[in-house]
């Protein structure tokens, strides 16, 4: 499968990490620059940015958290998070501080390739391709999808979303008023099934959520089984 040359970032404090990673996703195609710190990472993707960034929570200087804040304020840049500490809260707040994906070392090198595949290819696929059915612009409330372009406005404003955050709005505006599971969604956007788990789906919503204020639309929970997006009175 070749899905084109990517430039990833990765940072890590561990020497042989930093290596394995790079050697397994250099091989697979992409240009790595690794980086013993997510400070130096964040310097050097305002000089350039990438197209997918990995950083390890534990670090000198700033950690994996506050890089991946600091990210996420300059760009949608998919991001995986890498962890000693297989702590729930760290993964909460991984996702809720908008990384695309948490892994906990020690990991297997090709488990994380797959993952680094699967964010690659559903980016891809959605910007190759066409769905003669599915109107270019689909409107929900105040929101207009625009597969095309690849983006979703609020009235005449593009909102910030990160690429899972677009898949998730996306795929729930296209099933308007209607029940979609949380199974649904990790099959459909994250591509996977029992390797991710659900809080992944929660925190994309409560992270979308914040930014449809305004939008004519909220995201209902569906007790036990998902969520459905629905226009508000």
């Amino acid at each position: 499968m070749d899905q084109g040359t990517k430039l990833i970032y990765v940072a890590d404090d561990d020497d042989n990490i930093r290596q394995v990673v790079k050697t397994f996703l250099s091989s697979d195609g992409h240009r790595v620059e690794d980086f013993p710190t997510g400070d130096l990472l964040l310097e050097r993707f305002r000089q350039q940015p990438c197209d997918l960034a990995i950083l390890d929570v534990m670090m000198p200087g700033s950690d994996g958290f506050a890089i991946c804040t600091a990210l996420r304020g300059l760009s949608t840049v998919p991001i995986i998070m890498l962890t000693a500490r297989d702590s729930e809260n760290d993964y909460a707040m991984g996702l809720g501080l908008g990384s695309d994906d948490y892994i906990t070392k020690p990991f297997s090198a090709m488990a994380l390739l797959m993952r680094v595949r699967a964010i690659f290819r559903r980016i891809d696929f959605e910007s190759r391709k066409h769905v003669p059915e599915t109107p270019a612009a689909v409107r929900v409330g105040k929101l207009t999808l625009d597969e095309d372009k690849r983006h979703i406005l609020s009235g005449e404003k593009a909102l910030a979303l990160t690429p899972t955050e677009y898949e998730v709005l996306k795929y729930l505006m296209l099933h308007a008023e209607q029940a979609v599971s949380r199974d649904e969604l990790l099959n459909t956007v994250w591509g996977f099934e029992s390797v991710v788990e659900t809080r992944a789906t929660d925190d994309t919503v409560r992270r979308l959520r914040q930014k449809l204020g305004g939008s004519g639309v909220s995201i209902a929970a569906v007790w036990g089984y998902g969520f459905r997006l629905e226009e508000t009175k």
